[in-house]
């Protein structure tokens, strides 16, 4: 392939995300108007319209700020995890990567693959953006499943919420489970790929152990930057308790933690932003966990709306900006190697 060639899919390549990105906004302001329109036509939706209506505007203030937050916060856990990435080109990136997720009916792997996309667009090697890729979504997801077993723990051992073992040990054991077998698969994979010939096979069981490893050692060989991937979830689940506030309710920690995280499974439907299927899990996973539905209801689309459009709103800028520094180059280290030069 020559380089005019290689030019022209690079532009066919990028026109794909704009159009995906905008047919993305325009779901969101359809979906929108569809949430609105039900809330004033439906009767039974009334006490959620007059919620939402009177909420208390400095509190959703609070929860946009923090929801700008969480996106800082995921921009310092991309340059943790891509930790030679000009921080400019790397911020970007991963903005990028909260619009795709936001408007794009992508899920969270696919955000990443057109951050992958951006990465080596600018010369980055696929192979190794590929596997770095790979840890950040392990490194998020382990956050996430540390954060399930120790809210369930909490409200097992007596915080505030409903006493259902059902409801509390058993969303921790699972979080165990899963952290557990994440913990012990290089282990396995290490005996696969004593058996395995050489091949494509084992060359992807080889990198899937690596990125499990250098995850296993930002979770539990953490420098200060793990604020971010901690601060990614935290701050976005204290938008959910802002918005909570703005209503005129304060729901107990532990209960909407677990409601937050067992309704976001749901994001693995592609919806584009998760409209009506997010919407619907959270709201039911509240209300099982003893929220009232109609302040569940107002303060989950309250919280949803701003957990789309900043992101959205955002990273579309950024995403814009990254189209004139097509040609700056990124250098990646090896995090492995770095965390070894300074043990020594």
């Amino acid at each position: 392939m020559n380089s005019d060639q290689s030019s022209e899919l690079e532009q066919v390549d990028a026109a794909k995300a704009r159009r995906s990105l905008r047919n993305g906004f325009i779901t969101l302001v359809l979906g929108g108007a569809l949430v609105i329109g039900l809330l004033l036509a439906v009767p039974g939706l009334e006490g959620v319209a007059d919620t939402v209506s009177n909420m208390k505007t400095p509190w959703v203030l609070v929860a946009v700020l923090l929801e700008i937050l969480s996106c800082a916060s995921y921009i310092v856990a991309f340059l943790q995890v891509f930790n030679r990435a000009p921080f400019r080109v790397g911020a970007r990136v991963a903005l990028s990567e909260e619009a795709f997720g936001a408007a794009v009916s992508l899920g969270g792997v696919g955000s990443l693959a057109v951050g992958g996309w951006l990465m080596v667009e600018r010369g980055a090697p696929p192979r190794r953006i590929a596997q770095r890729s790979a840890v950040l979504f392990l490194y998020t997801s382990a956050i996430n499943v540390i954060t399930l077993i120790l809210a369930g723990l909490g409200l097992f051992l007596g915080l505030p919420g409903p006493s259902n073992p059902l409801l509390s040990i058993l969303p921790a054991l699972v979080g165990v489970v899963v952290l557990v077998l994440f913990l012990l698969l290089p282990r396995y994979v290490d005996r696969i790929v004593r058996r395995t010939g050489p091949g494509r096979l084992q060359a992807v069981l080889i990198e899937t152990a690596a990125s499990v490893r250098d995850t296993e050692r930002l979770v539990f060989h953490p420098d200060w930057r793990i604020v971010g991937a901690i601060g990614y979830l935290w701050f976005d689940i204290a938008v959910l308790f802002a918005c909570f506030a703005a209503a005129g309710e304060a729901p107990p920690l532990a209960p909407v933690v677990l409601a937050y995280q067992i309704g976001y499974l749901s994001n693995f439907i592609p919806v584009p932003g998760g409209i009506g299927v997010l919407d619907g899990s959270m709201i039911g996973m509240l209300v099982l966990y003893g929220t009232g539905g109609t302040v569940a209801t107002a303060a989950t689309l309250v919280y949803h709306a701003i957990s789309l459009w900043v992101p959205a709103v955002w990273g579309t800028i950024a995403f814009i900006l990254l189209q004139k520094t097509k040609k700056q180059p990124i250098v990646l280290r090896n995090p492995t190697e770095e965390l070894r030069r300074r043990s020594d």
